[in-house]
């Protein structure tokens, strides 16, 4: 069975709805990077970083999968398939995709600030908007966890969004490497090919397979050697197509 590696970007979900960071009219627009979204933000200005993702969740719940998520988790049926993606959010999950790896985190979860391995989904995703937020610094832990999710876990340690954060290490950066290298296709879809390190997925695919491209935009294709398959269209439209 030939195996298919998905490379997602925020193309995808933004055909659901979901505001791009990069776009003019997209999430900086109206936020600094600085503000929400660096490890300096977290610890200067804690209580505005856990609202703008508590936020990010509120938004992430009214939105559905698009038919590129559909398109992606229907391949199951006849490939082995894998998905990387930028994407915190969980559509690729909704739409029935099984193996899923987040370069950039995950909105429906939480970590601990002192351990990065202690990572904890959030109670009640998906029921109710009061489930899914993270609540306010207390000095105390709920051993069963309550409608707003505690600050601190079961060490005492506070919480954060679990999210890379401009300016830091993408953790699971070598192992999407990994999966991209055992590709027989490689699928690029909603994605620049601007953000690094993931922009690199792409030198570790073997150059003799294929790589299919489902975009708006035309990125750099100049240091790809492979055979490339260009759909200039939305990911909703061009992936189903594909």
């Amino acid at each position: 069975m030939k195996k298919i590696v998905v490379f997602t970007g925020a193309g995808v979900s933004a055909d659901s709805g979901i505001a791009t960071f990069r776009d003019s009219d997209g999430l900086w627009a109206n936020y600094r990077i600085e503000d929400v979204c660096t490890p300096e933000a977290l610890e200067f200005n804690r209580s505005t970083v856990i609202e703008f993702y508590n936020k990010r969740r509120r938004e992430l719940l009214e939105k559905r999968v698009n038919p590129a998520h559909t398109a992606i988790a229907s391949l199951e049926r006849a490939y082995e398939v894998e998905v990387i993606t930028q994407n915190i959010d969980d559509l690729h999950e909704r739409a029935g995709s099984t193996r899923i790896t987040h370069l950039h985190g995950e909105l429906s979860k939480l970590r601990s600030m002192r351990d990065a391995e202690r990572i904890y989904p959030i109670a009640g995703w998906g029921e109710a908007v009061k489930a899914v937020e993270q609540g306010e610094d207390v000095d105390r832990y709920a051993s069963v966890w309550q409608e707003a999710v505690e600050a601190k876990d079961e060490h005492g340690d506070l919480l954060r969004p679990h999210v890379v954060f401009f300016g830091e290490s993408v953790p699971n950066y070598d192992a999407a490497c990994r999966i991209a290298s055992t590709a027989d296709i490689f699928i690029v879809c909603g994605t620049s090919l601007a953000v690094y390190p993931a922009a690199a997925l792409v030198f570790s695919i073997r150059k003799d397979i294929p790589v299919y491209l489902v975009d708006l935009a035309r990125p750099d294709l100049s240091r790809i050697d492979n055979p490339v398959h260009f759909i200039q269209k939305r990911a909703a439209e061009g992936l189903p197509e594909l």
